[in-house]
């Protein structure tokens, strides 16, 4: 996402305490997720729990992610719910048994939950990675100079050092680009056009844009202002995808704190959104084909041409 909330505004005491008490967003799903097998077998939570030799409020407790269940247990819940996907048991199993700890650890008290809670699910995103933003360049192709002015222009001004931890912290989630995960990303023609950084810098972040592209398990995609169809949806979103594409997740970028979705329902509505906008999109195109005479207009020459404008500028 290309919020600007990498970093708390809470300090002190508060902060602190609201850490602590944190649940993450993985061990919530989790939870919800046992809860929500439960209720599709209309399975009363007194006999449930029976049936792994529990207590309703020792079950109770587990479905609202305050503690966690072994793999067996989980299993013989989901034998008695009568689910039987192998891929999305297996993928339960290992959010249920990670302890949560990963490189976004060492930036608790630096960055807020919620930051901490979006890094660790992107590290699960094993499968896909769709991403749509209006009038900022994705989080994930940002380069840092490009940071460094998104904060310093934002309504709310970081400071020097929230600012670095920032920075830091995003570079740091760029690295799943070198993984095997898909990464898809549509992003708007206003993006590219965007002025707040200056030229040199949006150069630079065009100049990334396009390399970025040529990687084998990265697809760029322009929406342009010349679409001759009204965009299904205008905000900012993302969808990260496991291995069980049945746990995947929808965050949402709004005005105050991103939110992170995950009923069936509304991921199947912003997947089939996705889809609609990459329909719409220009093709993504590449420096060994949209360079060629008589070549269509597509995103990688959308790039190019505004990175070229720019150039003529300096």
């Amino acid at each position: 996402m290309t919020h600007t909330r990498d970093t708390a505004g809470a300090t002190g005491r508060e902060r602190t305490l609201a850490l602590r008490a944190h649940i993450s967003e993985r061990q919530r799903r989790y939870g919800a997720e046992v809860r929500r097998l439960r209720l599709n077998a209309d399975v009363a939570v007194q006999a449930a729990a029976a049936h792994v030799g529990m207590r309703g409020p020792q079950l109770n407790h587990i479905e609202a992610a305050r503690t966690g269940l072994d793999e067996t247990r989980m299993r013989s819940l989901a034998e008695l719910y009568g689910c039987t996907d192998e891929e999305y048991l297996a993928t339960l199993a290992a959010l249920g048994a990670s302890d949560g700890k990963g490189w976004w650890n060492a930036h608790k008290r630096r960055v807020p939950a919620f930051a901490l809670d979006l890094a660790e699910l992107e590290h699960w995103s094993s499968r896909a990675y769709l991403n749509y933003e209006t009038f900022l360049v994705p989080g994930l192709l940002q380069t840092p100079g490009y940071m460094h002015q998104l904060f310093e222009t934002s309504e709310a001004p970081l400071s020097p050092e929230q600012r670095e931890d920032t920075v830091f912290f995003r570079l740091q989630r760029q690295r799943i680009l070198d993984g095997p995960t898909d990464f898809h990303f549509v992003i708007h023609e206003a993006a590219l056009l965007m002025s707040f950084a200056g030229v040199d810098v949006m150069r630079h972040q065009l100049t990334h844009l396009l390399a970025v592209s040529e990687r084998p398990n990265v697809t760029i995609q322009v929406f342009p202002f010349s679409a001759k169809a009204t965009p299904p949806y205008s905000g900012p979103f993302l969808i990260t995808q496991p291995a069980s594409v049945d746990l995947s997740t929808v965050v949402i970028d709004s005005p105050g704190e991103p939110a992170f979705h995950d009923l069936p329902e509304t991921v199947r509505k912003f997947r089939d959104r996705f889809n609609d906008l990459r329909r719409l999109a220009l093709c993504p195109g590449s420096s060994a084909t949209s360079s060629a005479p008589h070549s269509q207009r597509d995103s990688w020459a959308v790039i190019q041409h505004i990175k070229h404008g720019l150039e003529l500028e300096r």
